[in-house]
């Protein structure tokens, strides 16, 4: 039996294989001139209730997957690959290697030292290994008896019992029963659902089917794009054969596997156009002020704005005036002035006769806004309401009823602005910060809020939506999940910022860090001091925030030391914030609360404990709290001993880089989009498949596409997209 099987090579992107390259790009797409033929739809596959009907416990094991029709289960697709076309004898097995087995039980016993064990050793050709499995079933042992001819797929290494494998995949064979000939998918499955029966699910399906298998685009592109036919595609990753490329697969660098992230990055890019599409459709009132309040304000705030401030404002301005729905995505690096560029689009709001809202995630970011727009505002004659979960009722009636007769012409608030109880006479203008933090259902609620508006769908304009991110977003994950936003980017900070200067410490030299805090309030100074939990952890013994405020409250007596974390009632975290901007303390320990908003120009140093435990944007974030006054800043970074390597990365990251796109950048290559948008929250479809920084010109070529399938073939999108959607709606931002 052969030891290795031939691999035959596979084209790499830049090939005929499959990947179309960037200088492709243009010649990939459909023009108005030369419209593609229209695709006919899928046949209609089994009706999502009877597909299943012989398996009635699978159902709910298969939604966790995500799998609630058979198209899905086709393009649920393998995380990797068994090679059982081949066997490896017992006499030439490798630790540490993967492989397949076959031989003949010579024994099948239950051992109990050191636990309860199945132990079954296979002979062949004066081979041995031996079978150890922790959990089992009795019918496990009555296949492995004595006789039996077994094939076994693991991984060996030397154990108690000699050259071993725990828990293999194992079947009882014929003496002659001959080898797959295609590699062996292995699925990505939940508990419950083997891999043998999500195997044969999708096979059946595959065989069953042909329709699944249909090719949803035009021949003509797929043969323009170089890439394989959809059903050659699916055909090849469920069931390769063992000619193809291991590697290939692997790195998902074959052309079938180009095909399925070509597909997937179509559909998004489709739904999110789409949605774009409708809505322009919409109405929105027309927000067009005489400039007054724009000018005093400009005054008011005493400093300039910023050529990047300025060309962001008149972007804003311009969708503001249109009767079409802005949905504009403000982003900035930490510190790059967008409150003053929204500040500006609220009183144009106001101007034009209508109310708008400025939201936050937290109430401490909700109140530095209220007070910053309160303090711009206060010679303006602009009416400002808080709303926020803990005011006390008299506070709340008081502030509802402003909202509901329009007396408030701005409301600043946390989530307490969605619920049904605030009414807002003439909303004009959402303006919602961190909107990742926000859910799907949370920004749909606003859209219900907009003023009367006889013109308007409905009877109801729907507000101009502003979306602010401190969180600079790399230009791949811009194109892919804000292909329905229009973004802006303030890329420049404002005169008079003075670069931080980073500092990487570990644990042990916390004494030192102590004594730069020491020296650092004794000139005059502020310091934060950033802890990752607020109480004791058995499980992450890390500094918390209270044990650290009562240790430098005692090394430090001569300061006020204070102390900001979640769990304070509102009211608590209002008088701190109000001490520490009146300079009465001057040491804060906080949690991640002052993450984003906290603005206290006095502040020069800011020490992170245990840095590593934190993520870069956080990093980021956190050390954009200092340096925002004429004084030399400084970020301490204090990690422990035993790093990671994640952990290292990010932190060599934010070492060596305070730009904030770079820092975005890497972190997407980090953790990923999913974790980086807040997804769970965000309503966009995650990317199963594609890699954002490995398939960018797939990326570029896919928006081009459905730019021009939205033009000239409808029929051919609503077959993409019920095929990779299916009409679930978390797909669709809100």
């Amino acid at each position: 039996m052969a030891a290795s099987r031939p691999k035959v090579a596979v084209a790499r992107p830049t090939a005929a294989g499959g990947i179309p390259a960037k200088r492709r790009g243009k010649n990939a797409r459909l023009t108005a001139s030369e419209p593609e033929p229209t695709a006919p739809a899928p046949a209609p596959a089994p009706a999502a209730d009877t597909w299943l009907a012989a398996y009635p416990g699978l159902k709910q094991k298969l939604a966790k997957l995500g799998i609630f029709r058979p198209a899905d289960l086709v393009t649920h697709l393998p995380l990797r690959y068994e090679d059982h076309t081949r066997l490896t004898p017992l006499a030439d097995v490798a630790p540490g290697v993967a492989c397949q087995v076959e031989g003949t039980v010579i024994a099948t016993e239950i051992h109990y030292r050191p636990r309860r064990q199945l132990v079954t050793t296979l002979s062949a050709n004066g081979g041995q290994v031996v079978l150890r499995f922790l959990h089992f079933y009795p019918n496990q042992q009555k296949l492995l008896a004595p006789g039996k001819r077994v094939r076994a797929f693991g991984e060996p290494r030397v154990g108690f019992f000699g050259v071993e494998m725990i828990h293999p995949a194992f079947s009882v064979v014929a003496d002659d029963e001959a080898l797959p000939d295609a590699l062996t998918p292995v699925y990505p499955t939940t508990a419950g659902l083997a891999q043998s029966a999500l195997r044969k699910l999708v096979a059946r399906q595959i065989e069953r089917n042909p329709a699944l298998l249909q090719d949803s685009l035009p021949p003509a592109l797929v043969a323009r794009l170089r890439l394989p036919d959809y059903g050659s595609a699916v055909k090849l990753l469920h069931q390769p054969g063992p000619d193809v490329s291991a590697t290939a697969l692997e790195e998902r660098t074959h052309p079938a596997w180009m095909r399925l992230k070509f597909d997937e990055l179509l559909a998004q890019q489709l739904s999110l156009k789409r949605h774009r599409r409708a809505r322009q459709a919409r109405t929105a009132p027309a927000l067009r002020g005489d400039g007054k309040l724009v000018l005093a304000l400009l005054e008011a705030v005493g400093f300039k704005l910023t050529g990047a401030q300025n060309r962001t404002w008149h972007e804003i301005k311009g969708d503001l005036g249109r009767r079409i729905p802005m949905h504009r995505l403000l982003q900035g690096d930490v510190g790059s002035g967008k409150t003053v560029v929204a500040a500006l689009a609220a009183l144009t709001a106001v101007e034009a006769g209508y109310q708008a809202v400025f939201m936050a995630p937290t109430e401490i970011l909700a109140e530095q806004h209220y007070r910053k727009l309160s303090a711009w505002c206060a010679a303006l004659g602009v009416r400002i309401a808080w709303l926020a979960g803990g005011q006390n009722a008299v506070q709340r009636r008081t502030a509802l009823a402003a909202c509901a007769s329009g007396e408030a012409q701005i409301a600043v608030g946390t989530h307490a602005l969605f619920q049904e109880t605030v009414i807002l006479a003439r909303l004009g203008l959402a303006i919602v910060d961190e909107q990742h933090r926000f859910g799907v259902a949370q920004r749909l609620a606003l859209r219900g809020k907009g003023a009367a508006d006889g013109r308007a769908p409905g009877g109801i304009a729907e507000p101009h939506q502003l979306m602010l991110s401190a969180t600079p977003i790399p230009r791949t994950l811009a194109m892919s999940y804000f292909a329905d936003l229009d973004v802006s980017v303030i890329d420049e900070l404002p005169p008079g910022r003075t670069p931080v200067i980073t500092k990487l410490i570990a644990q042990r030299r916390r004494d030192e860090v102590i004594e730069r805090v020491r020296a650092a309030c004794a000139t005059g100074s502020q310091a934060y001091w950033v802890c990752p939990l607020i109480e004791e952890s058995e499980k992450l013994q890390l500094k918390t925030a209270i044990e650290t405020h009562a240790l430098l409250s005692a090394a430090l007596p001569e300061f006020t030391i204070g102390l900001l974390h979640g769990r304070m009632k509102a009211d608590e975290k209002a008088r701190t914030m109000a001490a520490l901007v009146a300079g009465e303390i001057k040491v804060l320990v906080a949690t991640t609360v002052i993450e984003v908003g906290v603005d206290v120009p006095n502040a020069c140093l800011m020490v992170i404990e245990h840095a590593e435990r934190f993520g870069l944007a956080q990093l980021h974030q956190l050390r954009g709290r200092v340096g925002r006054g004429a004084d030399e800043s400084m970020c301490v970074l204090l990690f422990g001993e035993d790093l990671n390597p994640v952990a290292k990365a990010r932190l060599k990251v934010i070492f060596e880089t305070t730009d904030g796109f770079e820092i975005a950048r890497q972190d997407l290559h980090i953790r990923g989009p999913g974790e980086l948008l807040g997804a769970k929250q965000s309503g966009v479809p995650l990317l199963r498949f594609a890699d954002l920084e490995k398939d960018a010109a797939l990326l570029e070529t896919a928006r081009g596409v459905a730019d021009d399938l939205l033009r000239d073939a409808p029929a051919v999108v609503e077959a993409h997209l019920d095929r990779w959607l299916g009409g679930r709606e978390e797909f669709i931002r809100a």
